[in-house]
C-alpha cells in the first residue's frame, strides 16, 4: 500500500514539487498545508505516515509545527526542508524530533532517498 505523506509548505509551487517527486515514485500525497497551525489541525485529521514540513513559514513555523505534532504523536515521522544557511534550525529540528532535513532547492534523488529512509 502507498504511504501517505503530507507536505507542508508556504510556497504553493514547492508543494506542487514535492507533489509531483513523490507521486511519481509511487508515494501518495495525502493533504498539504501551508503554515504549521494549518498543518497541525490536518495531521490529528489525517494520520499520515510522514510530513515534510517547511522550516520557514508565516503563522507558525516548522519547529513550532515539529514540536506540537510531536507533543502530540511521539511517533511522528517528520522531514524538515531547508534553504541553505540555517543549519541551527536544522540541529534545533533533528533535537526536536525530525527524523531527516532536505535543502532546497530539492533534488528529486534526495527527496526520495530521504522519505525511503523514513518510511520504507
Amino acid at each position: 500500500m502507498a504511504k501517505n505523506i503530507m507536505i507542508v509548505d508556504d510556497a504553493a509551487f514547492m508543494r506542487m514539487m514535492i507533489k509531483d517527486i513523490l507521486t511519481k515514485n509511487g508515494y501518495n500525497v495525502a493533504g498539504e498545508a501551508e503554515n504549521g497551525q494549518v498543518a497541525v489541525a490536518k495531521y490529528k485529521e489525517l494520520s499520515p505516515d510522514l510530513v515534510l514540513m517547511d522550516i520557514t513559514m508565516p503563522e507558525m513555523d516548522g519547529l513550532q509545527a515539529l514540536k506540537t505534532i510531536k507533543a502530540n504523536d511521539a511517533g511522528a515521522k517528520v522531514i524538515m526542508c531547508s534553504a541553505m544557511g540555517q543549519q541551527a534550525m536544522v540541529i534545533e529540528a533533528i533535537q526536536s524530533g525530525a527524523k531527516d532535513f532536505i535543502v532546497k532547492p530539492f533534488q528529486a534523488e534526495r527527496v526520495i532517498e530521504a522519505v525511503k529512509k523514513v518510511i520504507g
